[in-house]
């Protein structure tokens, strides 16, 4: 008897999908077992699920009546209780209103009673979680797991967050977490599970089930080696992957993905430290193998060939009905094609019930496959090959970069090139990174910029200066991206709050102010990061005691003399006042600036600090009226 699986990834934002979760998708679809991936508001997954139970009841009392354009009417009900949404669904169009209308109490009050408590349709509910200062979402997604589970014992919580802090997680829940990967046949999952889970193909098609999507979706996802030979204090990955794989071959797992889900543009390695593999001349061959080679182009398949093929297999019946309807919706608004064709579109659409996705059928969208495969060969044949990109997106070691390993990794399209530099202490391997990889051709580059960890404000500083003078150097691309340190144990693991040792709020906020202007990275261009970050670190450490509004709104307040007056005032005093009244600033609080000091020195000063934002956005006040002018002047209108 086929079992259900309910994968859940909590609802918070992330860029790339549950490498995880789509691992054990394959694992339980080869074991032949009904999968279902969830990544959203958990209530309207239950209000999903009984809806279809009501649906499919309606339908069984009366035929005649298409429910399921009906759905979102009955999941109103359900949910809100109004006499308004009850009406709505117009059960009084079947003649056997009489023994809908009972059926529909029932699902209302199993809702709100909670009566799917007692009933649990999963035999097993996987929860996967990520960063520690998700804390709290992860922990509400794990109780709200125990509802859905026929026993308690099935359920699996895993990932990051588990491996971390697995003790934490089983105190909060009671549920005892998996640490690391899925690595050990007859032991993970289940005794008789024969297969290696974190090394089988990952399902691609979990991802067409839900509503969010991925920002980096379009890539195969994998891994050629496993783990990392350092231990840096702030890393989980020792915890995560504490033994070093120096080979995962490739070939085989990226073939197999193929195949089923059809091709990528890019591919993307999670590889902790793959330069630390004695195996890089072969993880390089696999790769080209798999077709990445330097200059290898993309042609994306035709999509809506892959969906139907893939319902016919009936491989995820749910991800395909949905991901053929979005494609047919889409087709509509081409506009390769004139507005007679689409009108035919929409027609065929209409006249199959293809036009909402609450009436598409898996049969339904098979039987029109021929009907609307020609549009399809007509938008695929218009495309033109695209540059394929690798990325090592947790980045690579600059300590361990030697002629040899360049030259192999310039033979792949590599872009960017991620090098690590967290610590100033690794600033000669890194720049000889770079060099070196300039003269292989590489010109791409990206960095995470670990800070608020042991760092100083001027070492991060120092570092952004070195790579915006290496771009002027080698004439190549380095984009900065720094990054707020948070530990992942102890105090502060399940917020954002930490602040280290040589920083403090108000530094830490005037960062996140920059940065919020250059949109999170910095890159080449000498003039900008001068302008944003200063010309020396003297000028970064004003910038970042510099109020909050001024940073965002750098040019109009120089424009007012609001910066000026309050450089003026902070040039007057004296070293003994600046001790007093910097503890102050470096709070980061001025809400009430009465209470904070009786110093009228100060309290001027620190009137500069105000929120301005709110009269910015105020159509009422004089500083909206000043900044829509400097607007309009600045745009040249």
């Amino acid at each position: 008897m086929n079992r259900n699986i309910l994968l859940i990834e909590p609802n918070y934002k992330n860029k790339f999908p549950p490498i995880g979760l789509m691992k054990i998708a394959t694992y339980f679809r080869l074991r032949g077992d009904n999968v279902v991936f969830y990544k959203g508001d958990l209530n309207d997954f239950l209000i999903q699920q009984i809806t279809d139970d009501c649906v499919d009841k309606f339908t069984q009392l009366d035929a005649s009546i298409n429910w399921r354009l009906r759905a979102h009417r009955i999941a109103d009900y359900i949910k809100y209780r109004r006499k308004a949404d009850l009406e709505a669904i117009r059960l009084n169009d079947s003649q056997f209103e009489l023994l809908l209308t009972p059926w529909i109490e029932y699902y209302k009050k199993y809702y709100h009673n909670k009566e799917y408590i007692k009933h649990p349709k999963w035999d097993w509910v996987f929860v996967t979680t990520l960063f520690t200062f998700y804390w709290d979402i992860t922990i509400e997604t794990i109780e709200f797991a125990k509802l859905l589970a026929k026993d308690i014992n099935h359920i699996q919580v895993g990932g990051i967050l588990a491996s971390i802090q697995p003790k934490e997680i089983e105190e909060a829940t009671g549920i005892k977490p998996h640490v690391g990967t899925l690595h050990t046949p007859y032991v993970d999952i289940e005794e008789d599970n024969p297969y290696i889970i974190d090394e089988l193909p990952l399902d691609y098609s979990i991802l067409d089930e839900i509503e969010y999507e991925y920002p980096d979706r379009d890539a195969f996802y994998s891994y050629s080696t496993r783990g990392c030979i350092r231990h840096c204090p702030f890393c989980a990955v020792p915890t995560l992957e504490p033994t070093y794989q120096p080979y995962l071959p490739l070939y085989e797992r990226i073939s197999r993905t193929r195949r089923l889900y059809g091709d990528k543009r890019n591919l993307l390695l999670m590889d902790n430290n793959v330069l630390a593999s004695d195996n890089l001349p072969e993880i390089i061959e696999d790769i080209k193998k798999c077709g990445f080679g330097k200059n290898s182009t993309y042609i994306e398949p035709n999509q809506y060939n892959l969906a139907i093929r893939n319902l016919r297999l009936g491989l995820n019946d749910r991800a395909y009905i949905r991901k053929t309807f979005k494609l047919l919706r889409e087709l509509n608004d081409k506009r390769i094609f004139n507005e007679e064709t689409r009108t035919k579109i929409y027609s065929l659409r209409e006249e199959n019930g293809l036009l909402h996705l609450e009436t598409c059928t898996k049969e339904n969208l098979i039987r029109t496959y021929k009907d609307f495969a020609e549009y399809f060969d007509k938008v695929y044949k218009r495309q033109r090959g695209r540059q394929r990109i690798v990325d090592f997106n947790q980045g690579v070691d600059a300590r361990l970069f030697n002629e040899e390993r360049v030259n192999m990794l310039a033979q792949i399209p590599i872009r960017p090139l991620r090098i690590a530099f967290d610590n100033i202490k690794t600033e000669h391997s890194y720049m000889e990174a770079i060099r070196m990889s300039a003269q292989h051709g590489i010109r791409d580059f990206s960095n995470y910029l670990l800070y608020n960890f042991n760092d100083t404000p001027q070492e991060l500083y120092y570092r952004l200066r070195v790579n915006v003078d290496l771009c002027e150097e080698l004439d190549v691309n380095v984009y900065s991206f720094p990054m707020k340190y948070h530990p992942i144990r102890d105090e502060h693991s399940h917020d954002r709050d930490y602040i280290g040792k040589n920083w403090n709020r108000k530094y830490i906020r005037a960062v996140q102010a920059i940065l919020n202007a250059t949109k999170g990275k910095v890159g080449r261009g000498i003039s900008f990061f001068e302008k944003a970050f200063g010309k020396n670190e003297e000028e970064f450490m004003e910038l970042l005691i510099m109020p909050e509004t001024f940073l965002l709104f750098r040019f109009f307040f120089e424009h007012l003399g609001y910066t000026d007056q309050w450089r003026k005032a902070m040039a007057e005093l004296t070293d003994s006042e600046r001790d007093e009244l910097y503890p102050i600033i470096f709070h980061n609080d001025f809400n009430h600036i009465e209470e904070l000091t009786s110093n009228e020195k100060f309290r001027h000063i620190l009137n500069f600090y105000k929120n301005y934002r709110g009269d910015i956005a105020n159509h009422n006040s004089e500083l909206y009226k000043l900044k829509q002018k400097f607007d309009q002047k600045e745009n040249g209108d």
